[in-house]
C-alpha cells in the first residue's frame, strides 16, 4: 500500500514539475510573442490605460491626452497639430505611430525598462511606468515663421544649425491635425479616409519624404565640384562658356534668363544664375568628380535618419554628356529633399563640414531624469574649407547684388541661392520655386542657421528670380526668427 502511495506521490510531483515548466515557458520564454500577438487585447488595453508622455519643442508642449470613455481610456491630442505634424507625426490607437511619436514610443508609452525606478521591478510586479518625455530640437519661433510663410501653399521648409546638425524647423504644407484620428471609432476612420484620399496629400511630409528637382540651387554643388577639382582656379576669371550652349552630342541649345552669361566668370554666373556656364562646367568637371562631390554633400545616401527615415536624394551615376550638363543645373533626374538642400547650405556655412541632421534632442522620464541625449555627429567634409570660403562670398553676392535680395537682413551676412525647377511633361508644370540660404551675424564665427525652402505652387515665371520672389522671403523670416531679429 505504501508503495502505491509513493508511486502516486511521485507521479503527482512529476505532473506539478511539468506544470511549473509549462508555466515558465508561457510566462517567461514565450511572453514576448504573446504580448506582441495582435489578438492579445491585454497589451493594447494596458498601453492606453494611462496618459501618454509628452513631446516638447523648447519649453512648448506639443501634445496632450484626453479621456475617451471607452476601453482604451486615453487618446492623444495635439496643441498645434498642423504646425508640428511634420515633427511629432501621429500616435493613433488604430493606425500606429510615426516620426517622433514612433521614435520615442517606448518612452512615451511607459514601456521602456529604463523608466523603472528599480531595475527589473516592473517585470516582476507587472506595474506600468508613467510615460516619459521626448524633447525635440525644434525652435518654435522658426517653425511658426516657416509655417506662416508657406501660408497653406504646397511646399516645405527645413532649417538647420550648421555646426551641430540640429533641425530648427521642419514644415510641410498643406498639413493636417494628427489628433483627428488618434482614437478609434467612425469619426477617426472618416478623418483618416479623408486625409489619405486628399489629392493635396496633407499627410506627405514634404520636408523629408518628397524629392524635387533642385533647379539652380544645385549650382552650389556644381561650383564646389569645379573648385575642388581645380577646373576653376579663379572665380573672377572668364569661363569660356558660350551663350547659348549646345548640349554635348545633341543639337539642343541651352539658354539663359539672365544677360551677360557668355564667358562669364564663375562669381558672376553664380550671382545671376547662368545655366550655360554651370551646364558646361559640370561636363568639364566630369561625371566621376560630380558624383563624388554630390555624395559628399549627402546625395545617394539611402540610410539618412533623423531618426525617422529620409527619402534618398539622387544624383545619377550613369549619364551621357547632355544628361550630365542638365543634371549639373539641378534638372534631368537630379532629385533632392528640402532637408538635403538645407544640408548643402549648412555645409557651405560651416567651412565645408557636413553634420548629421537630427530632430530628437533627448528623452527623459516623467520626473525629468535624462535617459538618452543625441550628440552631434559629422557626416564628413563636403568640400575643401577654401572652397567653402569662396562659396560663402558668392552666396553673399547673390543676396547683396543678385537674385536673392529678398533674403537680406540688415546687419547680418546672408548668403543664398535662388532656383526655379522645371518639371512635368515638356516642362509644362508650374516651376518649383527654391531658395537655400544661411545667415551669420557679424559677431558669430559660424552661421547659426541654414535653411531651404521650396514652394510647389508658386506664382512664378520661368526664371531664377521666382525663387527669390516666392521662397526667399520665407527663408528670411525663418532666419530672422532664429537670430531673434
Amino acid at each position: 500500500m505504501i508503495r502505491y502511495v509513493r508511486h502516486t506521490a511521485a507521479f503527482l510531483g512529476l505532473l506539478l514539475f511539468a506544470l511549473l515548466v509549462n508555466a515558465t515557458r508561457v510566462q517567461v520564454v514565450n511572453s514576448s510573442s504573446y504580448n506582441g500577438n495582435p489578438a492579445n487585447r491585454r497589451a493594447v488595453l494596458t498601453r492606453y490605460a494611462q496618459p501618454r508622455g509628452e513631446i516638447y519643442a523648447g519649453g512648448t508642449r506639443l501634445t496632450g491626452n484626453r479621456r475617451t470613455g471607452g476601453q482604451l481610456r486615453w487618446a492623444r491630442t495635439y496643441t498645434s497639430g498642423p504646425l508640428y505634424a511634420p515633427v511629432t507625426g501621429y500616435a493613433s490607437q488604430t493606425y500606429g505611430t510615426t516620426l517622433l511619436e514612433n521614435a520615442g514610443d517606448a518612452v512615451l508609452s511607459g514601456t521602456d525598462p529604463r523608466l523603472a525606478r528599480v531595475p527589473l521591478w516592473n517585470a516582476i510586479a507587472r506595474e506600468q511606468n508613467p510615460g516619459g518625455r521626448v524633447h525635440s530640437t525644434i525652435l518654435p519661433a522658426a517653425q511658426k515663421a516657416a509655417f506662416d510663410g508657406l501660408d497653406g501653399r504646397k511646399g516645405a521648409v527645413a532649417a538647420l544649425e550648421p555646426a551641430t546638425g540640429r533641425i530648427l524647423a521642419l514644415v510641410s504644407s498643406p498639413s493636417y491635425d494628427p489628433g483627428g484620428f488618434a482614437a478609434t471609432g467612425t469619426a477617426a476612420t472618416a478623418d483618416w479616409t479623408r486625409l489619405t484620399g486628399d489629392p493635396a496629400q496633407p499627410m506627405l511630409n514634404r520636408a523629408i519624404r518628397q524629392t524635387y528637382p533642385p533647379g539652380s540651387t544645385f549650382k552650389v554643388v556644381t561650383a564646389a565640384a569645379a573648385l575642388d577639382a581645380d577646373t576653376i582656379t579663379d572665380v573672377d576669371a572668364p569661363t569660356h562658356s558660350p551663350d547659348p550652349y549646345t548640349l554635348p552630342d545633341t543639337s539642343t541649345r541651352l539658354g539663359n534668363e539672365a544677360s551677360g552669361c557668355a564667358n562669364a566668370t564663375l562669381a558672376y554666373a553664380f550671382q545671376v544664375s547662368c545655366n550655360t556656364v554651370f551646364a558646361k562646367l559640370g561636363v568639364d568637371v566630369g561625371l566621376n568628380a560630380m558624383v563624388r562631390t554630390a555624395r559628399a554633400f549627402g546625395f545617394d545616401d539611402p540610410g539618412l535618419h533623423i531618426p525617422s527615415g529620409v527619402s534618398e536624394s539622387v544624383f545619377d551615376t550613369s549619364m551621357n554628356g547632355a544628361q550630365l550638363a542638365l543634371s549639373s543645373i539641378g534638372q534631368y533626374d537630379t532629385r533632392a529633399t528640402p532637408l538635403q538642400m538645407a544640408m548643402v547650405a549648412a555645409a557651405v556655412a560651416d567651412d565645408g563640414e557636413l553634420m548629421t541632421p537630427y530632430v530628437l534632442a533627448r528623452q527623459t522620464d516623467s520626473r525629468g531624469r535624462t535617459l538618452t541625449t543625441t550628440s552631434p555627429q559629422a557626416l564628413g567634409q563636403a568640400m575643401d574649407p577654401s572652397t567653402a570660403v569662396q562659396l560663402q562670398r558668392m552666396m553673399s553676392d547673390v543676396v547683396t547684388k543678385g537674385t536673392g535680395s529678398n533674403a537680406a537682413i540688415p546687419g547680418v551676412d546672408v548668403g543664398g541661392k535662388t532656383g526655379t525647377a522645371q518639371h512635368g511633361v515638356g516642362n509644362s508644370g508650374t516651376p518649383y520655386a527654391w531658395f537655400v540660404a544661411w545667415a551669420r551675424p557679424d559677431d558669430a564665427p559660424v552661421a547659426p542657421v541654414a535653411v531651404a525652402v521650396v514652394v510647389e505652387d508658386a506664382a512664378a515665371d520661368r526664371s531664377d528670380i521666382s525663387g527669390g520672389g516666392d521662397a526667399a522671403p520665407i527663408a528670411q523670416a525663418v532666419m530672422r526668427a532664429v537670430l531673434g531679429k
